[in-house]
């Protein structure tokens, strides 16, 4: 199963490590840190043009390595997406 984060860009629910809440989770030196050299790498992308609410981390299936996706919706509407699948590990 795939779940939508926007404008037709998809990722595959087995793939997804986690869902983040982008105004929370980007407050940490951390999380900033990660998220900057992932850019860096190329590995972030956009679901929409918008101000970003959330991001997905995942692991792309061919290449194996973590990508970033921000997308315009909630943490909550993307969880409720997964779990309309069955959740995680449905």
């Amino acid at each position: 199963m795939y779940l939508h984060v926007g404008n037709n860009q998809n990722i595959r629910i087995r793939d997804i490590v986690a869902i983040f809440d982008a105004d929370t989770a980007t407050v940490s030196a951390v999380t900033k840190k990660y998220i900057n050299a992932a850019n860096r790498q190329g590995s972030v992308r956009f679901a929409s043009e918008e101000i970003p609410k959330s991001f997905v981390l995942y692991r792309d299936p061919k290449t194996k390595a973590y990508r970033i996706c921000f997308s315009q919706l909630s943490t909550s509407a993307l969880c409720g997406r997964v779990e309309q699948f069955g959740g995680f590990e449905g």
